[in-house]
């Protein structure tokens, strides 16, 4: 049995799935077990379709899509990803009480949830970082192309590759959950030798800790040239300073991704690390099951986000509406690099695509900061 694990740990540990006769059983009861399958299920399919309305329409307009839109559309892929090919693994062992598809399973199921979830924190970090250089840095806007995008989803898809595949190299491993009917990164390595320390630390590092650094810097950056820019619209008329506000609120809605996104794994990156250097098997079964659902639920969020953004540019319009367009014009100078990016099933491409409002002619498409 030692031969389907990585190396037997040092120092007289054994982790939970080398005590267990059969680690793949399930630790939860069975009305437990179909509750998660339940809920896995519900946000499988609402994640799903979400996701591929955001491809479907972002295909129809392949050749317009701009940088921004072409990152989106990457994390629509990351999280579609993790709906499709992860999570039948999860449900139908939920529903079996076990884990059915043994080592090989466990392995598959555990880089494809890694992979996909590095690439969709990289791809974050990638817009985050983005916006932060065009609102904060104006002159960078000027000559960022498409195919630019496309050498940063290379860089993204490479170094969601790297991590997710190092573990076979030897330096770690993938392993079941405590629970049994789930699989994940080995984090139980840093409790059996220096060498998974410095794995696992290496991880927390270049796939949680830097890439949430990056996020937080580049939306603190945003929000205090939001601020400072708002003092120069004060002296400005009542029209100006509306559309001023909904740009405001446009900029703090693009933040609801990621924070979406964090919000779900930060609590289970945080269990990870206590199984990791903590007391060793002092989480409960029960209280670790529930970061893991938490996480899985976050290729749902981004959809529901998009139709947020949706609403409040639907007020946008209505209000652009109200004014003058024209008058305000020479005011653009004020608040040049506030954009709203659509994925629109009917747009015409006109000379006003990079202005800091565009208009859409179709009611249900979907917008993205």
């Amino acid at each position: 049995m030692a031969s389907n694990h990585s190396t037997l740990p040092q120092d007289g540990y054994l982790p939970h799935y080398l005590q267990d006769e059969d680690p793949f059983a399930s630790k939860l009861s069975r009305e437990a077990d179909f509750v998660a399958g339940f809920y896995l299920t519900i946000i499988g399919v609402l994640s799903t379709f979400g996701n591929g309305y955001v491809l479907f329409m972002s295909i129809k307009k392949k050749k317009k899509l701009r940088p921004a839109e072409i990152m989106t559309v990457n994390l629509a892929v990351c999280d579609l990803g993790i709906s499709v090919i992860g999570k039948p693994f999860t449900i139908i062992s939920f529903f079996s009480h076990r884990w059915v598809f043994g080592w090989m399973g466990c392995r598959w199921y555990g880089w494809a949830g890694f992979f996909f979830g590095c690439g969709s924190l990289i791809t974050m970090t990638a817009v985050s970082l983005d916006r932060y250089l065009k609102i904060c840095h104006l002159t960078y806007g000027t000559w960022l192309k498409r195919r630019h995008a496309f050498i940063c989803l290379t860089i993204i898809w490479t170094y969601a590759m790297f991590w997710a595949t190092v573990p076979f190299a030897g330096l770690g491993n993938y392993a079941p959950e405590p629970f049994g009917t789930s699989c994940t990164l080995d984090w139980w390595l840093a409790q059996a030798s220096v060498a998974g320390q410095a794995f696992i630390l290496n991880i927390l590092f270049f796939c949680l800790l830097l890439p949430t650094a990056v996020i937080v810097f580049s939306y603190v950056k945003i929000i205090a040239k939001v601020k400072s820019s708002a003092k120069e619209v004060a002296h400005y008329d009542t029209r100006i300073q509306n559309s001023h506000v909904l740009e405001i609120k446009l900029t703090k809605v693009a933040m609801l991704i990621c924070a979406g996104f964090l919000i779900a794994w930060i609590p289970y990156a945080v269990v990870s690390v206590w199984s990791a250097f903590g007391q060793p098997d002092s989480v409960p079964i029960h209280v670790s099951v529930i970061p893991t659902l938490l996480a899985k639920s976050a290729a749902m969020y981004n959809p529901i986000i998009y139709q947020v953004i949706d609403c409040k540019f639907s007020c946008c319009r209505a209000l652009q509406k109200k004014s003058s367009f024209k008058k305000s014009r020479k005011y653009d100078h004020i608040f040049p690099s506030f954009r709203l990016y659509t994925i629109s099933g009917n747009r015409e491409p006109t000379a006003m695509n990079e202005t800091h409002l565009e208009e859409s002619e179709n009611p249900t498409s979907t917008h993205v900061l």
